[in-house]
């Protein structure tokens, strides 16, 4: 089943990267709804040996289906709600995160480095922000206290290393395609934001969605 899932999504990410490279906007919204539809079903079609934690990515799953439709419809106001709807999504993950893993001090040296990476983000994106500037800073907080959770999840050993693996290599993946997100709204809108933020962003949700068959 898991492999039928990948097949599908390769081909839909494929479908949806053409879309986007001819500007086929109405027929990437059924295409992108349909990748994103996947990753939830990635998540409900597993075993669930911890069921806390999977009822917390699974809502969080569904809050960023909804969150890739706002963001679709390339509007202004659509994409603050957007922000919204994943931001609500990453609280869900640091909550599902942390309710994983035992506090240990290894954590701090990936909290410095992602306060670091954090902050050149920020500066690198406020002369362009205007009135977006507080709920992107906002955001920009909420996903690197997620990455961070993944890095606490990371350093317990006490957890299944392929979960471990999946969840950190999947919060800095989708962190990573917000990075081209950001680039494409508000400094330079071109397709290569697309071919590779779109690509890192799916990779990143079907990572988390299936770190949940693995615990």
């Amino acid at each position: 089943m898991q492999a039928l899932i990948v097949a599908g999504a390769l081909v839909l990410l494929a479908g949806l990267l053409y879309c986007e490279k001819n500007n086929f906007l109405t027929a990437a919204m059924p295409v992108k709804t349909s990748l994103s539809l996947l990753f939830v079903a990635a998540a409900m079609l597993q075993a669930h040996p911890l069921p806390p934690y999977y009822h917390l990515i699974l809502p969080g799953l569904i809050l960023c289906v909804a969150g890739d439709f706002f963001l679709a419809l390339h509007r202004k106001a659509m994409f603050l709600a957007g922000i919204v709807v994943f931001l609500f999504g990453h609280v869900l993950y640091v909550l599902a995160f942390f309710s994983l893993a035992e506090y240990s001090p290894m954590v701090w040296p990936g909290v410095l480095g992602v306060v670091v990476v954090s902050v050149a983000a920020f500066r690198w994106l406020k002369p362009h922000l205007g009135s977006m500037e507080i709920p992107v800073l906002v955001y920009v907080i909420v996903i690197s206290v997620m990455v961070a959770g993944a890095w606490l999840v990371w350093v317990d050993k006490s957890v299944h290393v392929s979960a471990r693996m999946m969840i950190l290599a999947g919060a800095v993946a989708f962190y990573l395609s917000d990075l081209f997100v950001a680039r494409d709204r508000f400094m330079k809108r071109e397709f290569v934001n697309r071919l590779i933020g779109l690509p890192l962003y799916y990779g990143g949700q079907f990572l988390i969605a299936f770190s949940v068959g693995l615990l």
